[in-house]
C-alpha cells in the first residue's frame, strides 16, 4: 500500500490547488447543510406551534387562512355553553376569540417592518400553553406584548423593543407591557394586543377564529358536529396540529426551493473542483508511471489518489462544522407568519458528513481513473 504520507505531502505539493479544493467543499457542505437545516427548522416550528387539544373554529371556506376567516362576535359564549368536553381554568372555559392580523408595525424613528398581531383577551393564555410571559406583564389598554423573536420579524434591535418601549400601529402609540416566549412556535414572532383595541384599530367587527382547549382528543368530534349542526354561524373546526400541518405542507415549495439552490450550487463547485483535480493529476502522469514501474500497480495508486481527494474534503469538512458551529447556528429566519431558527443537529451535521464523503470519492474518481488509463509505456513517455 501507498502510505498516508505520500497522500499528505502532495497536498502541500500545490497549496494553491489544495486551498481552492479545500475552499469549494467548505462552501459545499455549507450550503447543503444550510438546506437541511431551514427544512427541518420550518416543519418543526410549524409542527410545535398546533397543540392536538387545541381545535380552531373558522368561518366556513377559510380553512387555509385564519387571517381570511371572519367568525361572528358571541359565538365564544354559545361554543362555551354548548360543548361539555372543554378544558376549564379556575372554573372559566378556555375558549379564546382571537383576530389574526398581518401589518406595520413602526418604530418613534420612523422603521416600519410587517409582523402578524393576534388580538387576545387573557384566555388565550390559557389555550396556548407554549406562551410563557419572561418579562413585564399582560397588555391592557393601548399596550403591547411582543414575542422573543420578534426583533428578527420585525429586523430591529432586541434593545429598541424592550419593556416600556413605543411601537406604532395605524397612528397609534402602544406601550410595549411585556415579553413572551413560547418555544419552538411561531408566536413567539407575533404582536400580542388586546382584542377590542386591534379590533377598533383595523374597523373590524368580527373575529378570525376561535380558539378551544379540549379535555381529551375525543372531544373533537363534539366541536366538529356543532360546527356541522349549527349552519347558521357558518363554522368549521379543525384541530390546531392539523391546521399548521396544512401551512407546513403550503410551504414545502419554498423549502424545496432551498434544496434546489444548494445542490445546483454544489453541481457547479463539483465541477469546478473535477477541473483541478484533473489539472493536478495530469502533471503527475510520468509520476504515476514511475509508481507502475517499481511495482505499485493501479488500483493502490488509485486509491491514493482518491485518498487525497478525501483529505481536502474532510478538512473542507472541518471548516464547514466550526463555521456553522461559530456563526450560523441559531440564526434566525423570518418567513411570512413567523420566525425558524436555524438548527444544525446531528441529522444535519450526518448530512454534511455524506456530502463530504461524495464529494472525496466522486470528485476523486473520475480525474484518477483519467489519469491511469494509458499504458505504462505511454504514460513514461509524456511529457
Amino acid at each position: 500500500m501507498i502510505p498516508l504520507s505520500y497522500c499528505l505531502r502532495n497536498l502541500l505539493r500545490r497549496p494553491g490547488q489544495s486551498l481552492q479544493l479545500i475552499t469549494g467543499t467548505c462552501m459545499v457542505v455549507i450550503l447543503i447543510m444550510t438546506a437541511a437545516s431551514v427544512n427541518n427548522a420550518m416543519k418543526k416550528t410549524l409542527g410545535n406551534t398546533g397543540d392536538p387539544l387545541n381545535t380552531i373554529l373558522l368561518g366556513a371556506g377559510s380553512e387555509e387562512s385564519v387571517e381570511r376567516s371572519e367568525v361572528k362576535k358571541g359565538v365564544e359564549d354559545i361554543i362555551a355553553s354548548s360543548i361539555s368536553g372543554i378544558r376549564h381554568v379556575m372554573g372559566k372555559p378556555s375558549v379564546s376569540p382571537e383576530v389574526h392580523f398581518n401589518g406595520l408595525l413602526s418604530t418613534p424613528d420612523g422603521t416600519s417592518s410587517q409582523g402578524l398581531i393576534r388580538g387576545v383577551q387573557h384566555q388565550a393564555l390559557w389555550v396556548h400553553q407554549d406562551v410563557r410571559i419572561v418579562r413585564g406583564r399582560f397588555p391592557r389598554a393601548g399596550e403591547v406584548m411582543l414575542g422573543k423573536l420578534a426583533p428578527q420579524k420585525l429586523g430591529l434591535n432586541a434593545s429598541e423593543l424592550e419593556v416600556g418601549k413605543t411601537l406604532i400601529f395605524n397612528n397609534e402609540k402602544l406601550k410595549i407591557s411585556g415579553i413572551f416566549d413560547a418555544i419552538g412556535t411561531v408566536m413567539e414572532a407575533e404582536a400580542w394586543v388586546p382584542l377590542q383595541d386591534l379590533m377598533t384599530y383595523i374597523q373590524r367587527d368580527n373575529f378570525s377564529c376561535v380558539v378551544v382547549s379540549v379535555k381529551d382528543a375525543s372531544s373533537f368530534g363534539d366541536l366538529d358536529a356543532f360546527a356541522k349542526r349549527r349552519l347558521d354561524l357558518e363554522l368549521v373546526a379543525i384541530q390546531e396540529s392539523d391546521y399548521y400541518s396544512k401551512l407546513s405542507t403550503f410551504y414545502a415549495p419554498i423549502r424545496w426551493m432551498a434544496w434546489i439552490c444548494a445542490i445546483l450550487l454544489s453541481v457547479a463547485a463539483l465541477f469546478g473542483g473535477l477541473n483541478a483535480l484533473f489539472a493536478a493529476f495530469s502533471s503527475r502522469v510520468r509520476e504515476f508511471g514511475a509508481m507502475q514501474a517499481i511495482g505499485f500497480n493501479r488500483w493502490k495508486i488509485l486509491l491514493s489518489l482518491v485518498q487525497e481527494s478525501c483529505f481536502s474534503s474532510i478538512i473542507g469538512s472541518l471548516l464547514a462544522f466550526i463555521v456553522v458551529a461559530g456563526t450560523l447556528d441559531n440564526t434566525a429566519v423570518p418567513f411570512s407568519i413567523g420566525v425558524f431558527l436555524l438548527d444544525y443537529n446531528q441529522p444535519v451535521l450526518n448530512v454534511g458528513v455524506t456530502t463530504c464523503l461524495f464529494l472525496g470519492v466522486i470528485g476523486g474518481l473520475p480525474p484518477a481513473w483519467s489519469c491511469l488509463k494509458p499504458s505504462l509505456t505511454e504514460t513514461l513517455r509524456s511529457s
